[in-house]
C-alpha cells in the first residue's frame, strides 16, 4: 500500500504528480504488468516499473507532463530497444494519469533570514508549494523541512526570479533594498501581472525602492 499511502499524502499536500501505471508487456521486459510509480517534480516518490533505462525514461516523461500544469490521462507504448537503447527488444505500454490536484498558491520567497524561517514554518503545514531562495547555503539550511518547501541556493537573487510563474505569489525578504530592488525590477519586467509581490521594510525603504524600479513598477 506504499504507493497509494505516497498518492493520499501529495493530495494532502495538494501536490500535483504523474500516476505511471504499466498496462502491457510484450517480449523481455523489466518491469511487471500492472506494476506503478508515482512521479513528482523531482523525480520518483514511490512505486517501480522496473528499474534502469525505461523507467528513467518513464520518471522523464511524467515530468515533462507535470511542466505543462494540464491534466493528464495518456499512454505511451515504447519499443524497448528501438525508443529506449536497451538490448532486450521488448514493447512496454503505459498509462500516465494525474494524481493529487495542482497547488492553489506557489510562494516564492527571496531571502531565508529569521522573517523567513518563522514563515516557511507556517507555510510548511499548508496545501501550497515554497520555493525558497538565498545565497547564503547556511541560512537555507536553517528553514523547517517540509515534502512541500524547496530550497535553492543561488549565486544571486536574480537568478530565482526563473522559478515564478504568472499565478505566484512572491515574497521579496532579502538583505537590503540593494538586494530586493533587482529582484523587483526583473519580477515586474517578465511578470507583471503577478497576483502578490510583498517586501518587508521601513517606511523609507519603500521610497528608495519604489524610486529604483521606477519604469517597471505599475501598480
Amino acid at each position: 500500500m506504499e504507493i497509494w499511502d505516497s498518492i493520499v499524502e501529495q493530495q494532502r499536500l495538494g501536490v500535483r504528480c504523474i500516476l505511471v501505471t504499466i498496462l502491457e508487456v510484450r517480449g523481455s521486459v523489466p518491469g511487471l504488468l500492472g506494476a506503478k510509480a508515482l512521479i513528482g517534480d523531482d523525480g520518483l516518490i514511490a512505486g517501480t516499473l522496473g528499474g534502469g533505462r525505461v523507467e528513467a525514461m518513464a520518471i522523464s516523461t511524467a515530468q515533462e507532463l507535470l511542466r505543462t500544469r494540464k491534466a493528464v490521462c495518456e499512454e505511451r507504448c515504447w519499443n524497448l530497444q528501438r525508443d529506449v537503447g536497451m538490448t532486450c527488444g521488448g514493447e512496454m505500454r503505459f498509462l500516465f494519469e494525474s494524481v493529487g490536484s495542482e497547488l492553489t498558491w506557489h510562494i516564492v520567497i527571496f531571502g531565508a533570514g529569521h522573517v523567513a524561517q518563522a514563515l516557511v514554518a507556517v507555510l510548511g503545514r499548508l496545501a501550497c508549494k515554497v520555493d525558497a531562495i538565498d545565497t547564503r547555503s547556511e541560512w537555507l539550511q536553517r528553514l523547517p523541512a517540509a515534502r512541500n518547501i524547496r530550497t535553492h541556493l543561488v549565486g544571486d537573487y536574480v537568478d530565482g526570479v526563473s522559478l515564478i510563474t504568472p499565478e505566484s505569489f512572491v515574497l521579496s525578504l532579502t538583505k537590503g533594498h540593494s538586494f530586493d530592488g533587482p529582484v523587483l525590477r526583473e519580477i515586474f519586467k517578465l511578470h507583471p501581472a503577478v497576483p502578490y509581490v510583498g517586501v518587508i521594510g521601513s517606511a523609507s525603504k519603500r521610497v528608495v525602492l519604489r524610486a529604483g524600479i521606477a519604469g517597471t513598477w505599475h501598480r
